[in-house]
């Protein structure tokens, strides 16, 4: 094997370890128990953890609130870098929404205690003005 090349499996590999070997998640466990919560498809089907994974396969996890639509090219059963593992997936995922459409959640002072209704009332007016309206 030449140094840096992807450890090639034949035939199929864990839908988990999959997923964990071409660091869509930081752990096994996490890639694990997405499976276990019906966060990753197979083909469109809901995939268990152990469910076979073939060249060819479209993955799609949701993983840290995105989507990502991934297919597979190469079968790998051990961790690689991420050089290597990009070359093991085509990434169909849409672009990640910009920072700025992302919800902002208004933060208050430690110690002011729980919002009264007149403060809630103010926070609700205040959010739901547009960047247009004042």
């Amino acid at each position: 094997m030449v140094s840096g090349e992807a450890p090639q499996a034949e035939g199929s590999v864990r839908v988990d370890v999959w997923i964990w070997s071409v660091r869509l998640t930081k752990t096994r466990s996490q890639a694990a128990a997405a499976c276990r919560a019906g966060h990753v498809r197979v083909n469109g089907e809901r995939a268990k953890p152990a469910q076979a994974l073939h060249r060819g396969d479209e993955v799609r996890l949701r993983h840290a609130g995105r989507d990502r639509i991934v297919v597979v090219s190469k079968i790998v059963k051990k961790r690689v870098g991420p050089p290597v593992a990009v070359e093991c997936f085509v990434d169909n995922s849409p672009p990640p929404p910009p920072r700025e459409a992302a919800v902002q959640v208004p933060v208050r002072d430690r110690g002011t205690g729980r919002p009264t209704k007149r403060d809630r009332r103010e926070m609700e007016r205040l959010q739901s003005r547009g960047p247009d309206s004042s």
